[in-house]
C-alpha cells in the first residue's frame, strides 16, 4: 500500500464477527463451514465475496466469519449488512438442519469435537495443531469480534497503539458473553479471554500478557515479532507460522493492511449489539488519541503488567468489576478512588459516545448493557449458576433466536 493511498486515523473501519454453526435442534456444534461456503462459491473456498461483506472460514470447521469487504467509512447502519447476511446463511444452513449461534463460547461443547479446516491452507492449521494441540477451548471454542483501525505512519501507529492499550482492560466489562463452559458456570464472565490467555502456553511469547507491550514504533514492533518467530523456530523450522498474525495479543499490528486489530471483544447476541460496542470502543480510543483527558506521553507510560491487573478484574466480574487504581481512572477523566466498571462505561458513553455523530446510533443498544448488564450477566440471570443441560439448551436457543431476529437478549423474556 503506497503512502498516498493509506487511510489516516479513523478514516476507515474493519469489522470481523465469528459465529458457531450448530444443529438446529440439539445445538451441538456442526463442522460444516466448508459445505456452507461451497453452497455459495461452488467449491471449497476459504472466502466468499458477498458485496458489502465477505464470508470466510476459521481454524475450527464449525465456525464461520463475516467481515467487512475492506474498510468502511462509517459503522452507522453496518449492523444491517451483517443481519442481512445472517438471514441468508441461516437459510442455507436450514437445508442441512443447522443454524448460527452467537456469543463467545459454546456452553457445553467438548474440545475433542474439534475438526480443523481440511482444505486450502490447511498446512497452517495443521501446524498450529501440531505445536499447540488445538483440542482446547482456547482454540476450538471461542468467537470474537475484531475491530481494525488504520494508521498511515509511525506517529499514528504510536498514538493509536497507546490509546488502544489503555482501553483493552475494560472491554470485557462491556462485551463479556462467555459465562459457561463444559456445561457449567465458570465463575468468570469472560471465560473466552481467560482461556485465550493460556492457549499458547507452549510458546508464551505468542500471547504475552494479552495486553501488548509498550511499543510505539514499527521497528520496535518488528523486533517483538522477531522474538516470537525465534521462539517458534524449533517447532516451526519451515516458518509456516512466522507471519504477523501469529501474534495473539489482545491488539496486534497488521502491517499488511496498515491497521491495528483489536481482538478482545466477545461476540454478542446480534450485530446491532456488536456494532454498538465497536462504536463505543472506537469513540473512547479516539478521545484518548485526541488527548481528551491525558497526554500522549502519559498514555505511553503504562506497563502491560499494570494493565493486565485491570483486565483480570474485568475477565472475572465484567461490568461489576471494581476499578480501584485512581491513576487509571484519571486516564478517562474520572476523579475517584474507585468505581465499578459499568459506571466508568456509563461516564464514557454519556460523555464521548453519545456526542459523536459517528457513534450516536449506538445509544439504544448500549443502554441495554448499562441497564441490564453485559450479555454474560444476562445469560447467567436467565439460566442460573447451576443449570442442567435442558435449561442451558432453552436459554441458548433463545439466544440463537435473538441473532435471527436482530434483537437484544433479555433475561426476563
Amino acid at each position: 500500500m503506497s503512502a498516498s493511498t493509506r487511510l489516516r486515523l479513523f478514516e476507515g473501519f474493519g469489522i470481523e464477527i465469528e459465529y458457531m454453526i450448530v444443529d438446529a435442534e440439539s445445538l451441538e456444534v456442526r463442522p460444516i463451514a466448508d459445505e456452507l461456503l461451497k453452497q455459495v462459491a461452488g467449491a471449497y473456498e476459504m472466502e466468499v465475496d458477498r458485496g458489502a461483506l465477505r464470508w470466510s472460514n476459521e481454524l475450527a470447521l464449525h465456525v464461520v466469519e463475516l467481515k467487512t469487504n475492506g474498510p468502511v467509512s462509517s459503522l452507522a447502519g453496518l449492523d444491517e449488512s451483517f443481519q442481512k447476511d445472517i438471514a441468508v446463511i441461516d437459510g442455507l444452513l436450514s437445508s442441512m438442519g443447522a443454524r448460527l449461534l452467537p456469543s463467545a463460547m459454546h456452553p457445553w461443547m467438548s474440545p475433542d469435537e474439534l475438526r480443523l479446516w481440511p482444505h486450502e491452507d490447511d498446512v497452517i492449521y495443521q501446524s498450529l495443531h501440531r505445536i499447540f494441540d488445538c483440542r482446547g477451548h482456547g482454540w476450538s471454542n471461542l468467537q470474537s469480534m475484531h475491530i481494525n483501525l488504520p494508521f498511515a505512519n509511525d506517529e499514528e501507529l504510536g498514538r493509536l497503539h497507546a490509546a488502544i492499550r489503555l482501553v483493552l482492560p475494560i472491554l470485557p466489562a462491556l462485551a463479556a458473553s462467555s459465562p459457561y463452559l463444559d456445561g457449567h458456570a465458570t465463575g468468570l464472565l469472560d471465560t473466552r479471554v481467560e482461556v485465550y490467555r493460556h492457549n499458547a502456553r507452549r510458546v508464551p511469547s505468542v500471547t504475552g500478557r494479552v495486553i501488548p507491550e509498550a511499543v510505539f514504533r514499527r521497528r520496535n514492533y518488528e523486533l517483538l515479532l522477531e522474538g516470537i518467530y525465534r521462539d517458534l523456530a524449533p517447532m516451526d523450522p519451515d516458518g509456516i507460522l512466522q507471519h504477523e498474525w501469529i501474534n495473539a495479543r489482545g491488539c496486534i499490528v497488521r502491517f499488511d493492511r496498515m491497521a491495528l486489530e483489536i481482538r478482545l471483544i466477545d461476540v454478542q447476541e446480534c450485530p446491532r449489539m456488536d456494532i454498538a460496542i465497536a462504536q463505543a470502543a472506537i469513540a473512547v480510543v479516539r478521545a484518548l488519541v485526541e488527548e481528551t483527558w491525558v497526554g500522549f506521553e502519559e498514555q505511553k507510560a503504562w506497563h502491560e503488567l499494570e494493565l493486565e491487573k485491570i483486565l483480570l478484574a474485568t475477565i472475572g466480574d465484567a461490568d461489576h468489576a471494581i476499578l480501584d487504581d485512581p491513576r487509571y481512572l484519571r486516564v478517562f477523566g474520572v476523579d475517584e478512588e474507585q468505581i465499578r466498571a459499568d459506571e466508568l462505561w456509563r461516564h464514557l458513553i454519556e460523555g464521548q459516545v453519545a456526542r459523536r455523530p459517528e457513534s450516536a446510533t449506538a445509544g439504544a443498544a448500549l443502554r441495554v448493557i448499562l441497564d441490564e448488564g453485559c450479555l454474560a450477566r444476562r445469560l447467567l440471570r436467565a439460566a442460573g449458576p447451576s443449570p442442567d443441560r435442558e435449561r442451558l439448551h432453552e436459554v441458548y436457543a433463545r439466544l440463537g433466536d435473538c441473532l435471527s431476529r436482530g434483537q437484544a437478549f433479555s433475561s426476563d423474556s
